[in-house]
């Protein structure tokens, strides 16, 4: 596959991610706000954070890299992505509380958002290179090109 293939591969993948993301976030703040009026608010946002987690890694799995059901170690390993980016967000506004302790919304909203731009660019990364991996080509004794999945499936 040339390299202008590739690139155009991954960047709709990427597109299909970053789409599908958004679109769980939304979706995932709307039911938080909703949740809330009927339990208490930590309640909520670790409900709505579990099955927005698994909605997402769902979608992601089937639709960003086409790999199919993700199974529990893939669920897991996602969910492991998610606690990273918490820990980077969170380590990024406490940052900024520490070195500018009268920051204004601006400044606190521009340092949550780039970490979480960073983050979302990292766990695609993840995903598709650790988590999702592609089903390529890989040489065999004899010489021939099977793949992947072809080999395990024979197996």
């Amino acid at each position: 596959m040339n390299g202008l293939r590739l690139i155009r591969r991954h960047a709709a993948a990427f597109g299909r991610f970053a789409g599908l993301g958004s679109g769980v976030t939304l979706a995932a703040s709307a039911a938080l706000v909703l949740l809330s009026q009927w339990i208490p608010w930590m309640a909520a946002n670790a409900l709505t954070t579990v099955v927005s987690t698994l909605i997402a890694t769902e979608l992601h799995a089937r639709v960003s890299f086409g790999h199919g059901r993700p199974g529990l170690a893939g669920h897991l390993k996602s969910a492991a992505t998610i606690a990273a980016g918490w820990l980077v967000t969170s380590a990024a506004v406490g940052a900024l509380a520490a070195f500018r302790p009268g920051a204004g919304l601006v400044l606190q909203q521009t340092v949550y958002l780039s970490a979480t731009a960073l983050v979302g660019m990292g766990r695609y990364l993840v995903l598709r290179l650790a988590v999702f991996t592609e089903n390529t080509p890989q040489r065999r004794t004899g010489g021939d090109i099977r793949l992947r999945a072809t080999c395990e499936a024979a197996a």
